[in-house]
C-alpha cells in the first residue's frame, strides 16, 4: 500500500471505526426494527383477545356477540391505520368481516393450530397479519381469526431510519478519516523532527543527538535508542580514527628506521661487515613491520566476528611445555625463568591454537616487562578453574588498568623505545578470550608485578 505513514495511521484507524460504526447502525436498525413490529404484533394480540372474549359457541357454530368497538373508526377506515378483522369457520367459510376490508378477504389456512404473525399486503398496501386458530370451550378447532393492521407507519419509520444511516455512514467515514488524518500528523510530528535531525548527522557531527519529545511514551524510546546508538557510532569512529593514527605511527616508524639505514649506506662506499650490520637492521625492521601487519590482520578478523572456534579438551601443562622453546632466547636474554605450578592432570575445554596463542602473548609481556634475573609464575587453581601468569615487573598504575586491552596501548609511553612492542598482544588476547567464554582479569601494583588471569567456565 503506497501511502504515507500518517495517511496508512488515518485509513487503518478509519477502517476500524467503520467497523464499529457499521456494528452500532445494524444494531439500532435491529432494535428499531423489532420494535416495530412487536408493537404491532402486541396490538393484534391485543384486538385478538377484545374478539374472543365475546365469541360464544353453539355446537361446532361460532356465535358473535357484536360489540360497539367493532364499528369503531378504525375497522371501518381504509386510509389511515385501519384494523382488519376476519373470522371463518373450520370450513373456510366466512363468519364475520370488517366492513373495512369490503370485498377483500384473507385466505384461509386448513388445519391451523398454532398462533402465527406474518407480513402480508392488501390493496398494495403492506400490513401486519395475525391469525389465530379459535377453540370452542371443549377444545375443538371451530374456526380462524385473522387480524391486520396496516403497516405503513412503521415503514415509512424504517426505510426514513435505513435512508438516514446510509447517507450518514459515508458522511461519518470522511469526517473520522479527516480527523484521524489531522490527530495522525500532530502524533508523528516528532517522527519527522527525529528524521530531520537523524538526516543531518554526519562523520563531522557525529556528536549530535536527536531532541527528545517531553512525553515518556515510545517515541521518547525510540529517540533515547537512537541516540545510544549514535553513542557507539561515535565511540566506534573516535577508536577507528585513532586505530588509523596508532597505525600509521607504528608502521611509520620501522619505515623511518629502514629509509634512514639505506640513506646512510648509499652516502660512501662501506666495508662489507658494516653492510651486512645495517642489513641485519633493515631485515629486523620489516620483520618488525610484519609482525604488526599479521597482528592487525589477526585482531580485523577477529572484530569482524567472522571466526569461530572449536572447543576441545587441552590439557593445560603440555600446552605450556610447548610453547617453553620459544620463549628460551628471550628468558636468556633477561636471565629469567618460568616457574610453572600446573598438575598434569589439569584440563580445560577451549581452542587449542588460541589458548597457546594468548599463552605466548602473555608471558611475551611478562617477559619484556619483567625484571632482569626475575621469575615469571604460571600457576594452575582448580576450583574455581583459573590460570594465572604473574611477573615480577614494575606493575602498572591504577589509571593505565581499564585501557590496557586497547588497540596500540602502550601504559608507559616513555619505555616504548626501549621495549618492543605494537600493543596488539593483549587486544587480541581479549578478543580471542571472548570468545570462547574466558573471563580474563588483570591485577597489578606498582613495583609488585602484574598478574592476569583466566578464569574459564565451570
Amino acid at each position: 500500500m503506497k501511502l504515507a505513514f500518517q495517511n496508512r495511521i488515518a485509513l487503518f484507524n478509519t477502517l476500524a471505526a467503520a467497523a464499529a460504526t457499521l456494528l452500532v447502525f445494524l444494531i439500532v436498525y435491529a432494535v428499531v426494527y423489532f420494535t416495530a413490529y412487536h408493537h404491532l404484533d402486541q396490538d393484534i394480540q391485543q384486538e385478538k383477545e377484545e374478539i374472543f372474549s365475546n365469541l360464544r359457541w353453539q355446537g361446532d357454530s361460532i356465535i358473535i356477540n357484536q360489540m360497539p368497538e367493532w364499528e369503531e373508526r378504525e375497522h371501518q377506515q381504509v386510509e389511515v391505520n385501519p384494523t382488519f378483522l376476519q373470522i371463518t369457520d373450520v370450513r373456510g367459510r366466512l363468519r364475520f368481516r370488517s366492513s373495512n376490508l369490503r370485498e377483500d378477504f384473507f385466505l384461509f389456512i386448513p388445519d391451523m393450530e398454532k398462533a402465527a404473525f406474518l407480513n402480508s399486503q392488501l390493496n398494495g398496501r403492506r400490513i401486519r397479519l395475525g391469525r389465530f386458530p379459535i377453540f370452542n370451550p371443549e377444545g375443538e378447532n371451530t374456526g380462524q381469526l385473522a387480524v391486520g393492521i396496516s403497516m405503513e407507519e412503521s415503514t415509512i419509520v424504517l426505510n426514513n431510519l435505513r435512508i438516514t444511516l446510509l447517507i450518514a455512514f459515508p458522511f461519518l467515514l470522511v469526517v473520522l478519516y479527516l480527523a484521524t488524518s489531522v490527530a495522525a500528523a500532530k502524533g508523528i510530528a516528532p517522527v519527522h523532527q527525529i528524521i530531520k535531525t537523524a538526516a543531518g548527522i554526519g562523520d563531522a557531527n557525529i556528536h549530535t543527538r536527536l531532541p527528545m519529545p517531553g512525553h515518556k511514551d515510545e517515541l521518547h524510546q525510540l529517540a533515547a535508542t537512537i541516540n545510544e546508538l549514535l553513542a557507539r557510532i561515535e565511540s566506534r569512529i573516535r577508536r577507528e580514527k585513532q586505530f588509523t593514527a596508532d597505525a600509521s605511527h607504528e608502521l611509520r616508524t620501522p619505515l623511518a628506521a629502514i629509509r634512514g639505514t639505506l640513506e646512510v649506506l648509499i652516502r660512501r662506499q662501506r666495508e662489507p661487515a658494516h653492510y651486512e650490520e645495517k642489513i641485519s637492521e633493515v631485515i629486523r625492521q620489516v620483520d618488525r613491520m610484519d609482525r604488526i601487519l599479521n597482528q592487525l590482520l589477526q585482531l580485523s578478523r577477529l572484530e569482524a566476528g567472522n571466526t569461530t572456534l572449536a572447543l576441545e579438551p587441552v590439557k593445560l601443562l603440555n600446552l605450556i611445555y610447548e610453547l617453553l622453546p620459544q620463549w628460551q632466547p628471550e628468558l636468556k636474554r633477561k636471565q629469567a625463568r618460568v616457574i610453572v605450578d600446573i598438575p598434569a592432570d589439569a584440563e580445560v575445554m577451549a581452542s587449542r591454537s588460541s589458548l597457546s596463542l594468548m599463552a605466548d602473548n602473555l608471558v611475551g609481556n611478562a617477559i619484556k616487562y619483567g625484571n632482569r634475573g626475575g621469575h615469571i609464575h604460571i600457576r594452575w587453581q582448580q576450583a574455581p578453574p583459573t590460570l594465572t601468569f604473574t611477573d615480577d615487573g614494575p606493575g602498572i598504575a591504577p589509571e593505565h588498568l581499564p585501557y590496557l586491552f586497547d588497540r596500540f596501548y602502550r601504559a608507559d609511553a616513555s619505555r616504548t623505545s626501549r621495549i618492543p612492542g605494537t600493543g596488539l598482544g593483549l587486544s587480541i588476547v581479549k578478543k580471542l578470550a571472548d570468545l570462547q567464554g574466558i573471563l580474563i582479569e588483570v591485577n597489578s601494583q606498582e613495583g609488585e608485578g602484574t598478574a592476569f588471569t583466566l578464569r574459564f567456565p565451570d
